[in-house]
């Protein structure tokens, strides 16, 4: 009986190690792509220039529509693919370029913030996942809402 309950151990301790090494291994893998829509694709040549990362509403009144466009430019040599735009906050909705924006062409990611139910300093970071050589960034939309 003793003799099972090595070997039992010997292969839960073996399927443990097993387990634990093919994880590293998917982790690796998912640092170096970006999921598009369903399909994977690999980080890369574009490059994402934001003409402005920070644009300061100044102050309104609470109920206000705040709507900004953030404009970017492809600077690298390959194609970029806006994966996912997501906000900080529900009162803020973002909508963006969702065809590949070529070497040398423009993007754009328009923001709108209700300001309703929201006084006070406002900022709320727009976080924009993509294909370009840097995968993840953020602009930021700033101001202040008065009763």
């Amino acid at each position: 009986m003793t003799m099972n309950k090595l070997l039992f151990a010997g292969l839960a301790l073996s399927m443990l190690v097993a387990c634990n090494n093919s994880s590293k291994n998917s982790n690796e893998a998912a640092d170096s792509t970006v999921t598009v829509e369903g399909e994977a694709t690999a980080v890369g040549g574009g490059k994402i220039v934001f003409e402005e990362s920070k644009y300061d509403f100044g102050t309104v009144k609470e109920g206000a529509v705040v709507d900004h466009t953030f404009k970017f430019k492809n600077e690298g040599t390959e194609p970029v693919i806006l994966g996912q735009v997501s906000t900080s906050c529900g009162c803020t909705t973002p909508s963006y370029t969702t065809d590949p924006v070529l070497p040398g062409k423009e993007g754009e990611i328009n923001v709108s913030f209700n300001s309703a139910g929201h006084p006070g300093v406002q900022q709320k970071l727009i976080t924009i996942s993509s294909n370009a050589e840097t995968p993840v960034m953020t602009v930021e939309l700033r101001g202040t809402v008065e009763k």
